[in-house]
């Protein structure tokens, strides 16, 4: 249920209801997940909160918890018991007796280890029984009266009143249930516009944009869908750029299509759109339906108007036909195929042939509605949330530090999307800047820039500050609105000391919070905790009703009494870098391995969100054993010493996206120990490994530090006459620079390359490459950095 047009997009209200249908529809609405709360307490005053319920849940025993819960209860350790359950594969619906079959470990450990067996057949008597109850996060029942006139009640944990019925008994029941959605993408669309409000004093209705905006379409189809709605996922990203949308309908249709299943019918989708004129119609009554899709059935309102259209039936009994090619049921089919070509005046059918459509197309179209009723998709789902894909890319490309910042304080609480978003957002060349004590609030903020593609900044949440939660935050702006803003670090310390730790103090400082303020970060670090000691006497005076010398000289506007910031340098970069770090878990003012970006963009095949699980599908985009190349920085190393006594470790690796987990074992790490340290910047070459769980990490094979990368050096010639000739000038270089890179001889009229010998190796760095251009000219000396040797 949603504001869209049903008319411009074509959606029929029999799709949802209609007198012949003998079920109730399923409701699902979504919120700004930040007002759903509201929702429920507004259906509450409705109809009375006695007749209304929120629906109880029953956990159940799953293949992979009831070997852990057995485990416990049998005292065998957990750390065997977690490896038994990790056996188990993650598909969905997945069963111990199933695993049994299609796991080789788990059977092995099955045949081979009594207690493994005692486990594991304990665990599938008790399988799949209810184990704990909670509430649904979304369904809400409505009841005509009160609630426990048709079903038992109970109370949960929170005092909440739930069903004692889980969902699925409430339907068969009759009983409606609807479910309330909160869609974080509603809430970032409401930021963006109240930030944009806020910002050019414009009022924005999305239902007045043009949705048919040429600029917002070209950003889609190049590919630049970083937080837009259902198209940021890289599968979604790669299809909007092959498809190149131009319309509503085209997004409309891409959401539809982007499904297993219906992917089969994408070639000949996109060959409709691009050769419009070479679409074939069986009849010409097809192409009104059908134009918008380019010849091909999508939609399940396409298959109800079609064999409304041309056998005249009711678009209530159309929808019976499509819920019965949906489902495949054989006999209907065969009913309704008669119908459909010859009509049924005793239902009011007249059939397509009646209608002038000969038997054999119409058999054909029959046949074509059969193979694409089971994929086609809801058009009115597709619609609403296309509509809100457009919304969320029109604000991205008019208002785009608004958006950003919105879609930034949505993901507050994950780091790794908060990391990605900002690349993101430096990519579409706005500024990140650092935190800021008087102008910050929870979330992120559009501080500056214009609409419309011209710039502007971000002001980072003071939220995402480790010991800054919403609570301080709201202390911190209370307090600024009351008093006023802070006038420097020692007036915020006075003021703020009983809501703000010491702690939360310095991460601010190591944020950047508090760059407004006169001095540089390690100053302020240094003099803390003198404020601080200051502060704290002033208050227990204050307490006791003593006045102190400082008190009078505060009251007399003097600074004589303040504490004077040391005179000290400010941290240098890689410091500074490391402290916001360890402040928020980003690096905000820049990137360790920024400084070294070209050769990383060209080395690199992978990135450390591509190790993430998918909102979109729910899976990692990387495939089990897939050969990558990654690169970052060494930010947590753990040793472990293996059964044999040998060493391995576990790294964290972060990038420019976040951070990706990397495992080293035994014969690897003794070959690459000498880079594996912490803050090293590493190339990595490995493969990936996924979970049963779906998460990802990479199993190196090889590693190289940025510095350290293998190198070859190549010097071009004119000629082999121009190299025989510098030929003695070139080994006495060599031999007097001696390192471990390549050199290459190029000669351009013969096109002919050849390496030197080993002997001949050189070193790279600034004196070696100075001698080589002055002896051999500087457009004829190149170092090229060489890729990771995949291979262990």
């Amino acid at each position: 249920i949603t504001d869209i047009d049903p008319i411009r997009y074509d959606l029929l209200f029999e799709r949802f209801l209609n007198p012949e249908r003998v079920s109730m529809p399923d409701i699902d609405v979504d919120f700004c997940y930040e007002r759903r709360q509201e929702v429920i307490d507004y259906v509450v005053q409705t109809y009375g909160k006695d007749d209304v319920a929120q629906i109880i849940t029953f956990g159940t025993m799953a293949a992979k918890g009831v070997i852990r819960d057995v485990g416990r209860v049998l005292d065998i350790p957990y750390a065997k018991c977690d490896q038994i359950a990790k056996m188990v594969p993650g598909d969905l619906g997945m069963t111990l007796s199933r695993a049994l079959e299609i796991s080789p470990d788990l059977k092995k450990a099955y045949a081979e280890d009594t207690e493994v067996k005692y486990l594991i057949d304990m665990s599938l008597r008790l399988e799949g029984l209810p184990r704990h109850t909670s509430m649904h996060a979304a369904g809400v029942l409505i009841a005509r009266t009160n609630v426990d006139e048709y079903v038992p009640l109970a109370r949960n944990q929170d005092g909440a009143i739930v069903t004692q019925f889980t969902m699925t008994t409430l339907e068969e029941l009759g009983l409606l249930k609807m479910d309330f959605l909160g869609l974080r993408t509603l809430t970032v669309i409401r930021h963006a516009i109240l930030q944009a409000e806020e910002n050019y004093g414009v009022h924005i209705d999305l239902d007045q944009i043009d949705y048919a905006d040429k600029k917002v379409f070209e950003m889609i189809s190049r590919g630049e869908t970083s937080g837009v709605f259902q198209l940021e996922s890289a599968g979604m990203t790669s299809f909007m750029k092959e498809l190149k949308p131009e319309t509503i309908d085209d997004i409309i249709a891409g959401l539809s299509l982007y499904r297993p299943g219906p992917m089969d019918f994408i070639p000949r989708y996109i060959k409709g759109k691009n050769n419009k004129a070479d679409v074939v119609y069986e009849c010409p009554e097809l192409e009104p339906i059908l134009k918008t899709t380019y010849g091909c059935i999508v939609y399940q309102e396409q298959v109800m108007q079609i064999v409304q259209k041309l056998a005249g039936y009711s678009l209530g009994r159309a929808d019976l036909v499509r819920r019965a090619m949906s489902k495949k049921k054989a006999s209907v089919m065969l009913k309704e195929r008669q119908n459909f070509i010859y009509g049924n005046p005793e239902e009011g059918v007249a059939g397509c042939v009646a209608n002038g459509i000969p038997e054999a197309v119409a058999n054909r179209i029959f046949d074509e509605m059969t193979d694409f009723a089971s994929y086609a998709f809801n058009k009115s789902h597709a619609a609403a949330y296309a509509v809100v894909s457009y919304q969320t890319a029109w604000l991205k490309y008019y208002y785009p530090a608004e958006f950003m910042a919105a879609l930034m304080t949505s993901v507050i609480d994950n780091i790794n999307k908060i990391s990605e978003y900002i690349q993101t957002s430096r990519q579409m060349g706005l500024k990140i800047a650092a935190p800021d004590i008087n102008r910050g609030s929870y979330g992120f903020l559009s501080a500056g820039g214009k609409a419309g593609q011209e710039g502007g900044e971000i002001l980072y949440g003071l939220s995402a500050i480790k010991g800054v939660g919403r609570t301080v935050v709201e202390e911190i702006a209370a307090d600024r609105k009351e008093h006023g803003v802070f006038l420097d670090l020692e007036d915020f310390i006075s003021r703020m000391q009983q809501s703000v730790n010491r702690k939360a103090t310095e991460y601010l400082i190591k944020a950047g919070a508090f760059d407004c303020f006169p001095g540089n970060r390690r100053q302020k670090i240094e003099a803390l905790p003198e404020m601080i000691d200051r502060a704290g006497s002033r208050r227990k005076s204050g307490i006791s009703g003593q006045m102190s010398l400082f008190d009078l000289a505060d009251e007399a506007g003097s600074t004589e009494f303040k504490v004077q910031l040391p005179p000290l340098p400010e941290y240098d970069k890689e410091t500074l870098l490391a402290y916001e770090k360890e402040a928020t878990g980003l690096y905000i003012s820049g990137h360790p391995i920024e400084s070294y970006l070209d050769s990383y963009q060209r080395i690199v095949n992978t990135v450390s969100s591509s190790f993430s699980v998918s909102e979109d599908t729910g899976r990692c985009p990387l495939s089990d054993g897939q050969r990558v190349i990654c690169g970052g920085v060494v930010e947590d190393l753990k040793l472990k010493i293996t059964k044999n006594n040998r060493q391995m470790c576990f790294l964290t690796i972060g990038d420019l996206y976040g951070q990706f987990e990397a495992i080293v074992f035994p014969n690897v790490f003794e070959r690459i120990r000498p880079c594996l340290r912490a803050d090293a910047k590493l190339y990595l070459a490995g493969h990936v490994s996924i979970d049963s769980d779906e998460s990802a990490k990479l199993v190196v094979d090889n590693a190289a530090e940025f510095d350290k990368l293998p190198k070859e050096v190549w010097i071009a010639f004119e000629d082999r006459t121009a190299y025989q000739a510098a030929e003695a000038s070139l080994s006495e270089l060599c031999l007097s620079h001696v390192g471990i890179s390549d050199v290459y001889v190029y000669l351009r009229k013969e096109r002919a390359k050849k390496k030197l010998p080993a002997a001949q190796r050189l070193e790279v760095s600034e004196e070696t490459l100075e001698a080589l251009r002055g002896r051999f000219g500087e457009k004829n000396v190149k170092v090229v950095e060489k890729a990771l040797d995949l291979r262990a």
